[in-house]
């Protein structure tokens, strides 16, 4: 029947179960035992940290290790740890440990989350990504621990929940740090820099994208388009942003300029990683240059893979759009990746995504400048970053209007669901005309 389709729309599903996720983490967060004070966290500040941490976002309006209890804490985990795996993934997994099988809804459900290929996959692909994703939040949170132990900075407790808590909040690229300057304390410690980084690449690449790597990595020329897409550009933009970023911040005393060569680079590269939506920083985001804010929302508007934890357009989205463009300047009437060809239907779902992205952080934009009096540079920093989920912030979260930090947990919300799903979600149908209309061109450019 229409009306039980309609209902059970997979993207709204996803929609909902997203809600009531951040609805339920809100009102624990809500609780006086959430908070060192005791006397509870507004509403504001509950909901706004609960949809940060579901959508994997990291923007924060209070400092998460002084305000928040070590409950609040422990609730912020659990619920980026959800959000990063996805709601409607952690469901599936459940219908199949206990029934071993999945039902055809249950199906499209999860795959409109993991976004695999094929329904029939999706039962031993959510298996997989469950086991994926803590095996390799324990080899990172080993390594943190390890480090932090040795450093003697914390004691062996406090080492090991640091290692837990940065390990899960970089793999699910959610930027939540235990510290109150993220990670700028250890912009020199190639040991804590380079293995947040490479946790928050792993988690950015998507879990399709993992497997087929670790299937056929000897061999690229069988990789399917969705993996090519991701890796070729991943790699292009991770050393185009190491480059970029080193350059414009070379002579910034307040960033990279008053730092030794070696500390520079490390920052530079942690830098270009951290917008794929990770939200860590290791240098101070609000003192960069206009040219390296400007180069950052680029980097954020990107993204990182899909089925990934990672926000933005995705890389395949922008690689997908670059070889539409590269065919259309060479009048090529087809689109190829390889040795395979892109069907038109892919074409306008990539253009759809950028379209609605550049749309709603234009608005955003717009809408944070009307309400407050801080800069273009820094309202759109924000806007970018919040849709993006990536969680970087120059600087102005907390000093947000109160109108202004709604509209960043709405964008938050957005973001983490996709502007695609999102609409898919609130479509009454899907609507197949049964004519065509005449064709006519229209002048374009």
């Amino acid at each position: 029947m229409a009306g039980t389709g309609e209902r059970f729309h997979p993207g709204r599903v996803i929609m909902g179960s997203f809600a009531v996720a951040i609805a339920i983490g809100s009102a624990l967060l809500a609780l006086p035992a959430a908070t060192e004070s005791g006397t509870g966290a507004s509403v504001l500040d509950a909901v706004f940290t609960a949809t940060s941490a579901v959508c994997v976002t990291g923007l924060i309006t209070v400092d998460t290790a002084s305000y928040w209890s070590p409950f609040g804490e422990v609730v912020i985990l659990v619920l980026i740890q959800l959000g990063g795996l996805g709601i409607m993934t952690v469901a599936s997994l459940m219908v199949v440990l206990l029934s071993r099988r999945l039902g055809l809804r249950a199906r499209l459900v999860a795959q409109a989350q993991t976004r695999t290929l094929t329904p029939r996959d999706v039962g031993r692909v959510v298996r997989k990504v469950i086991i994926f994703s803590l095996a390799s939040e324990a080899v990172v949170a080993a390594i943190l621990a390890t480090r932090w132990a040795v450093e003697g900075r914390f004691s062996l407790r406090e080492a090991v929940w640091h290692g837990v808590f940065h390990s899960i909040s970089a793999f699910n690229n959610a930027g939540f740090s235990l510290n109150a300057d993220s990670l700028m304390g250890y912009v020199g410690d190639a040991w804590i820099m380079l293995t947040v980084c490479a946790a928050v690449i792993v988690g950015g690449l998507g879990f399709p994208v993992v497997f087929e790597l670790a299937r056929a990595w000897r061999h690229p020329r069988a990789w399917s388009v969705t993996t090519k897409l991701t890796v070729g550009v991943t790699v292009a933009l991770l050393v185009i942003g190491t480059v970029v970023v080193a350059a414009v911040e070379r002579h910034n005393p307040a960033t990279l300029g008053a730092m030794p060569t070696g500390h520079r680079m490390l920052a530079a590269i942690f830098t270009a990683t951290m917008p794929r939506t990770a939200g860590f920083n290791a240098i101070d985001i609000g003192s960069m240059s206009s040219e390296g804010l400007l180069f950052t929302d680029l980097l954020m508007f990107i993204g990182g893979g899909s089925a990934s934890t990672a926000g933005g357009i995705k890389v395949t989205t922008f690689g997908l759009l670059a070889v539409v463009l590269w065919a259309e300047m060479r009048g090529e009437s087809r689109v190829n990746v390889g040795v395979r060809q892109v069907p038109v239907d892919n074409q306008r779902q990539a253009f759809a995504v950028a379209v609605l992205f550049v749309g709603l952080s234009a608005v955003a934009t717009f809408t944070l400048l009307a309400l407050t009096d801080f800069s273009l540079d820094q309202v759109l920093f924000e806007a970018v970053s919040a849709l993006s989920t990536v969680g970087l912030s120059a600087g102005i979260t907390a000093d947000l209007p109160e109108a202004g930090k709604w509209l960043i947990i709405v964008l938050m919300y957005v973001g983490r669901l996709g502007p695609l799903t999102l609409a898919s979600a609130l479509a009454l149908r899907h609507r197949e005309r049964r004519y065509e209309r005449p064709i006519e061109r229209t002048i374009v450019g």
